[in-house]
């Protein structure tokens, strides 16, 4: 039930975001100026909000400060800067306290996190393209905010960090997952994709986007993070490479390029399972940076090939040289 109420307070979430920005903030004139200032707070902070909710281990508690905080700034009569203001942090707050939460649940497993992060995504899309809906998304959410508080303190955590071995891994694995997320963020976001235009195409790549975030979890617990990230990433890297301008193929390439989000998340957290905030904020925190990186860039031809293929091989070699280590010490079976 708490695993259910996240996914859906996920969704939530992040689609009163989006209605804040394109609703009664777009009408500032400084708009790009909070855009940019929404996704530094929302993404870019993660990983110091991980470090602190470690320590104070109160993720129910903050998880519905979080919500709070995104319902006041879509709500209150505000300035626009201190809506986003309020938004930005609440949106961190909430995937730190609501990933920690999941993780720690998770008995080890990758498929609840999967569930955890696809939603996201939705909430995402329908804020974008109705921010109307965000009256309806502030009282559903200020709800799961009521409820996650006691469903938190119902559920057990299976304790992962007194289960696994011993041994310390070290700043490699993490630092190399954390840089690979960077890294596959600029190759995914230099690519353009002329077809997606008007909801429908939105709606569609956001289905997609969804069902490789919720499956790769569960795939990944099935077969492995090394036969899935060998699945998903190859054929990914090829179809948006050289076949962006057609939906169907880009479609099924980003379908199996998210399959390795949860993956990821899930090996940053079995080599700092003492951390669960910080496994889960730092992937947060490199996104950003690579997704801008990645749209400044103006490449095409080869380059852009070269670009997106280099990319996603080095978060594929990521996920192989984290998944051998973290077996060579006793961290996966």
């Amino acid at each position: 039930m708490l695993l259910f109420l996240n996914s859906l307070a996920h969704l939530l979430v992040d689609g009163l975001c989006a209605a804040t920005v394109f609703g009664p903030v777009q009408g500032a004139a400084d708009f790009t100026a909070l855009v940019l200032l929404y996704n530094t707070l929302a993404f870019s902070t993660q990983c110091l909000v991980g470090l602190a909710a470690d320590r104070v281990r109160r993720h129910g508690v903050s998880a519905a400060a979080a919500m709070v905080l995104v319902v006041l700034g879509f709500a209150l009569p505000l300035p626009a800067w201190l809506r986003i203001c309020l938004v930005g942090a609440g949106n961190s707050l909430f995937h730190v306290a609501g990933g920690a939460m999941t993780l720690e649940r998770s008995g080890g497993k990758a498929g609840p996190l999967g569930m955890f992060v696809a939603p996201g995504a939705i909430g995402l899309t329908l804020g974008t393209l109705w921010p109307v809906l965000g009256t309806a998304f502030a009282i559903l959410l200020a709800c799961c905010a009521a409820a996650v508080i006691p469903l938190e303190k119902a559920a057990p955590v299976k304790a992962l960090a007194e289960e696994i071995s011993e041994s310390r891994i070290g700043l490699a694995v993490p630092l190399l997952l954390t840089l690979a997320v960077a890294v596959r963020a600029v190759g995914g976001s230099a690519v353009s994709f002329p077809w997606k235009s008007g909801a429908v195409m939105a709606l569609a790549l956001t289905a997609f986007v969804f069902a490789g975030k919720t499956a790769g979890g569960f795939l990944c617990d099935r077969l492995g993070a090394k036969k899935t990230a060998l699945i998903s990433i190859v054929p990914a890297a090829v179809l948006i490479a050289f076949c962006s301008a057609w939906a169907a193929p880009s479609l099924a390439g980003q379908l199996l390029l998210n399959l390795t989000m949860p993956v990821t998340l899930w090996l940053l957290y079995r080599a700092m399972p003492e951390s669960p905030g910080f496994a889960f904020g730092l992937a947060a925190s490199a996104l950003w940076p690579g997704t801008v990186a990645g749209g400044l860039m103006h490449l095409t031809g080869p380059l852009l090939w070269l670009c997106v293929i280099v990319s996603f091989v080095f978060g594929l070699g990521a996920i192989l040289y984290a998944e051998r280590t973290l077996k060579r010490e006793g961290r996966l079976s």
